[in-house]
């Protein structure tokens, strides 16, 4: 999997907006102006960084080496993976899916019901 794949997959999520606020290099997804996603362009082996329940996080951490506590975030609410193929893709989709609703259903519900218009 590669940036643009990525990238892609993100931005079929409702009301995502990519957005560079450091810069030309992470990608930042987000929704309702929250941030859910953060992918630098050039990593090899392509990583992403998402937000997680703290519970999940450490479970997904015990169980695949190529998730690790967020890279400078905050360790608790977001994973780093490195996307190496030890990971499965379906895996890495629903890691996405899970990130976006997260943000997505603490949103105020007047945005979250404009976002799906």
């Amino acid at each position: 999997m590669d940036f643009q794949q990525i990238r892609i997959y993100l931005l079929s999520k409702p009301g995502c907006a990519e957005t560079y606020p450091f810069g030309p290099d992470p990608m930042v997804a987000k929704v309702g102006g929250k941030m859910f996603a953060l992918v630098p362009r050039d990593s090899d082996p392509c990583k992403i960084t998402l937000k997680c329940d703290p519970a999940d996080a450490q479970i997904q951490r015990s169980l695949y080496d190529a998730i690790q506590p967020g890279y400078h975030m905050n360790k608790e609410h977001w994973n780093t993976i490195t996307l190496d193929k030890t990971l499965p893709d379906e895996l890495f989709y629903q890691l996405v899916d899970d990130s976006y609703h997260l943000v997505f259903s603490k949103l105020p519900k007047k945005s979250r019901d404009s976002l799906l218009i």
